[in-house]
C-alpha cells in the first residue's frame, strides 16, 4: 500500500511547487503592473527633456555663430558704409569669380537665360568658351540668385547682404552638425557645446570665412558636416529601422548636395570611403550598411608626387602651387594655438585612448572572438562601437595628411574639436581608461560618470574667461579694409577702357575686374584646368627676363588690350626662399639654376616689369603706358607697332 500510495503523494509534492510557482509568479504580475505604467512615462519624459534640451542648445549654437560672423564682418570691412565697388573688391581671388557669377544671374532677363549665359560664356575669357556652371560648380550662385528673386528679396535687402547671409548661415548649421555629430558619440549635448566653443576659439585653424566668402568650401563643408552626422547615427548599433532610414535619406542627399557644391568633394570623400573600407575589413560594422569609394583626377596626382618628393620638376605651375601658403606644412604656430586652448592635449588624450581600444578590438576580432552585442558602459570597451572606429580612423587619415598640407586644416580641426569634446564628455572613454588601470580605491562607473561631467565643465569654465573677453574685444573693434590704389583702377577701367577691352595681369587681378567692372580678361584665378594653369604661367612671363617681342606675342594670342603690371609681385620680397614668382619664372625659363646654388645663368633682356617701366625702344614700340598709381601700371597693347630709334 506503502508503494502504491507513494506515487501519488509525490506527484502532489511536484505539484505543488509548480502551482504555487504559478501563483507567486502571478501575484508578482500583479505587484509589477504599475511599475511599467509609470516608468515609461517617466522614462520618456526624461528623454523628450534631454533631446529638447539638446536640440534647443545645438539651434542656439547655430544661430548665435552666425550672428556672431555676421557682426565680426560688419565691424571688419565697415561693409554697410562702404560704397558697392569698395564691397566688392573685399572679394579677392577666386572668391570675386563666384560672386561674379551671382551677380551676372541677377542681372540676366530670366533664369533659363542667364544659366544658359553661363553654360556657353564667351564673355570672361578671352577666345575660349566655358561650361562655367560645371567647371567652377556655381550651384550655390544659381541657388542663391533663385531664392534672392523668387523671395521678393529684391525689394527689402542688396544682393550683397542676401548672399553673405547664406553663407553665413551655413556656418551656422556647419556649427549645429557638429554639436550633434559630438552629442550622438557621447550621448550628452554637453559634448557639443564644448565642440562648439573650440570651434569658434580656434576658428583661426577651423575655417576660412573670415577671409573668403565665396569660397567652395564654406558652401560645401556644412553639408558634409550634416553627412558625417547622419554617418555617425548610421553606424550606430541601437538604431531602430525608422531611425536608419532617416539617417540614410540624410546622408545620401547630403552627400548629393555636398560633390556639387565643391568641385574637391571627391578627394575627400575618397578618404571617407577608405576609412569605411578599413571598418569594414575587420568587420566592426553591420554587414548590410556598404559604401562606395569616388574617382580622383589625374593631375592631382602628379602635385603629390613632387609635393611628397617623389619626383622633381621645373614647371613653374607645379613649383607655383607648391609655394602656395595653405600647401605648406603647418608652422610652430599652429601646435601652439591648438595648445593654448587646450583643444590638442585632450584630443591626443582621446585619440590614443579610442585607437588603442580600437586594437584591442582588432586583435581579438583576428584571434576569433566574437564581438559582443550590446557594449554596456562597465564593460569599458569603448572600440567596439562603429561609429568610433570611423571618427578615429578618419581623423587620422585627415590628421596625416594635414601634417603635410597646411590648408587641410580647415577639414581636420572641427573634427578635431568634435573628437576631443566627445571624449571628454563620454563615461565610457573613461571607464575603459579605468578598466587598463584597474581602479579599485573608489568605484570606477561613479567616478567615469563624474569626471565626463567634471572636466568639460572645468574646460568650458577656463575657455570662459580667457577667450569670451577676446571675443567681445573683437565685436568692439572697428577695422577698415583700405585699399585706394585697386579701388582707383577699378574706376578708371569703367571709365576709360572701351566695352570690348581685354585684360591681362595676374590671375589674382583678373578675378577682381571680372567682378568689379565686367571686362574680359585673359585669365582666372582658378586651378582646376589644364588651359587656364598654362594660360596663367604664360601671362607670368610679364615678370620674367622675356623680350618685349616674346611678351607682345603672348598677349596678342590671347586678344589682351591692355596690360596691367602690379609693383607687389614686380618687386616683391618673399620670406620664403626661390618662391616669389620671378624666382619661379627664372628657374622655369633657365634662367636660374637651383642645381649650382641658385647662379643666374646670362639673360640678355632685363625683367620685362621693370624694363617696361623706362618708356624706351623697342618697349615703347609695342606698349604704350595709359594709366599708372602707387600699386598699377597700365600699358595699351599696341595694335600698330611704329619702331622707335
Amino acid at each position: 500500500m506503502a508503494e502504491e500510495e507513494g506515487p501519488p503523494v509525490e506527484l502532489r509534492q511536484r505539484k505543488k511547487p509548480k502551482s504555487s510557482e504559478k501563483e507567486s509568479a502571478k501575484e508578482e504580475r500583479i505587484n509589477d503592473i504599475p511599475i511599467p505604467e509609470r516608468a515609461p512615462k517617466y522614462v520618456l519624459f526624461q528623454r523628450f527633456a534631454k533631446i529638447f534640451i539638446g536640440c534647443l542648445a545645438a539651434v542656439t549654437s547655430g544661430m548665435m555663430y552666425a550672428l556672431y560672423l555676421s557682426a565680426y564682418h560688419e565691424r571688419k570691412f565697415w561693409f554697410s558704409n562702404r560704397q558697392e565697388l569698395e564691397r566688392e573688391i573685399t572679394f579677392q581671388g577666386d572668391s570675386a569669380i563666384y560672386y561674379s557669377y551671382y551677380k551676372d544671374m541677377l542681372k540676366a532677363p530670366s533664369f533659363e537665360r542667364g544659366v544658359y549665359e553661363l553654360t556657353h560664356n564667351n564673355k570672361t575669357v578671352s577666345l575660349k568658351t566655358i561650361n562655367a556652371v560645371q567647371q567652377m560648380s556655381l550651384y550655390p550662385e544659381l541657388i542663391a540668385s533663385v531664392l534672392y528673386q523668387a523671395t521678393g528679396s529684391n525689394e527689402i535687402i542688396e544682393p550683397v547682404y542676401f548672399y553673405i547671409g547664406i553663407v553665413f548661415g551655413l556656418q551656422g548649421i556647419y556649427v549645429t552638425a557638429l554639436f550633434v555629430t559630438s552629442w550622438l558619440m557621447s550621448g550628452t549635448w554637453l559634448a557639443g557645446m564644448l565642440t562648439v566653443a573650440w570651434f569658434i576659439i580656434n576658428r583661426v585653424d577651423t575655417t576660412r570665412i573670415e577671409y573668403s566668402i565665396p569660397l567652395r568650401e564654406n558652401w560645401a563643408l556644412p553639408y558634409f558636416a550634416c553627412q558625417v552626422a547622419a554617418l555617425t547615427g548610421y553606424l550606430k548599433s541601437n538604431l531602430n529601422t525608422y531611425g536608419e532610414r532617416f539617417c540614410y535619406l540624410l546622408m545620401s542627399a547630403s552627400t548629393y548636395t555636398f560633390m556639387m557644391m565643391w568641385e574637391y568633394s571627391h578627394y575627400l570623400l575618397f578618404l571617407q570611403a577608405i576609412s569605411l573600407f578599413l571598418l569594414d575589413i575587420f568587420s566592426l560594422k553591420q554587414s548590410d550598411k556598404m559604401f562606395v569609394p569616388h574617382k580622383e583626377n589625374g593631375h592631382m596626382l602628379k602635385f603629390l608626387e613632387v609635393k611628397f618628393g617623389l619626383n622633381m620638376t621645373k614647371n613653374f605651375t607645379m613649383n607655383w602651387l607648391l609655394c602656395q601658403e595653405s600647401l605648406q606644412a603647418p608652422s610652430q604656430d599652429f601646435f601652439l594655438r591648438l595648445t593654448q586652448s587646450s583643444l590638442l592635449p585632450f584630443y591626443i588624450l582621446v585619440l590614443i585612448i579610442c585607437l588603442l581600444s580600437m586594437l584591442q578590438v582588432i586583435f581579438r576580432r583576428i584571434n576569433g572572438k566574437s564581438l559582443k552585442e550590446t557594449v554596456t558602459l562597465e564593460d569599458g570597451r569603448i572600440g567596439e562601437r562603429p561609429e568610433i572606429i570611423y571618427h578615429v580612423i578618419h581623423t587620422i587619415l585627415l590628421g596625416s595628411l594635414a601634417m603635410v598640407i597646411e590648408g587641410l586644416k580647415y577639414i581636420w580641426i572641427p573634427y578635431v574639436c568634435m573628437l576631443a569634446a566627445f571624449g571628454v564628455c563620454s563615461p565610457e572613454l573613461w571607464m575603459t581608461l579605468f578598466k587598463w588601470l584597474r581602479l579599485r580605491t573608489v568605484h570606477p562607473i561613479l567616478l567615469a560618470l563624474i569626471l565626463s561631467m567634471a572636466v568639460p565643465t572645468i574646460i568650458g569654465l577656463s575657455l570662459w574667461k580667457e577667450f569670451f573677453p577676446r571675443l567681445m574685444t573683437e565685436l568692439m573693434e572697428l577695422q577698415e579694409f583700405y585699399d585706394p590704389d585697386t579701388v582707383e583702377l577699378m574706376t578708371w577701367i569703367k571709365r576709360q577702357a572701351p566695352v570690348a577691352a581685354v585684360f591681362a595681369g595676374s590671375p589674382q587681378l583678373m578675378g577682381a575686374i571680372k567682378l568689379c567692372t565686367g571686362w574680359m580678361v585673359t585669365s582666372l584665378p582658378l586651378y582646376n584646368d589644364d588651359d587656364l594653369l598654362k594660360r596663367n604661367e604664360n601671362i607670368y612671363q610679364i615678370y620674367s627676363k622675356r623680350s618685349a617681342e616674346d611678351i607682345y606675342k603672348i598677349l596678342t594670342s590671347y586678344k589682351a588690350n591692355y596690360l596691367i603690371v602690379e609693383d607687389a609681385i614686380c618687386n616683391e620680397v618673399g620670406t620664403m626662399r626661390g618662391c616669389r614668382v620671378k624666382d619661379l619664372l627664372d628657374i622655369a625659363n633657365g634662367h636660374m639654376v637651383c642645381e649650382e646654388g641658385d647662379k643666374l645663368t646670362y639673360s640678355k633682356y632685363g625683367r620685362f616689369c621693370h624694363e617696361v617701366k623706362i618708356n624706351y625702344s623697342p618697349y615703347v614700340n609695342y606698349f604704350t603706358r595709359v594709366y599708372w598709381n602707387r600699386s598699377y601700371f597700365v600699358y595699351k597693347i599696341n595694335t600698330v607697332i611704329s619702331f622707335q630709334s
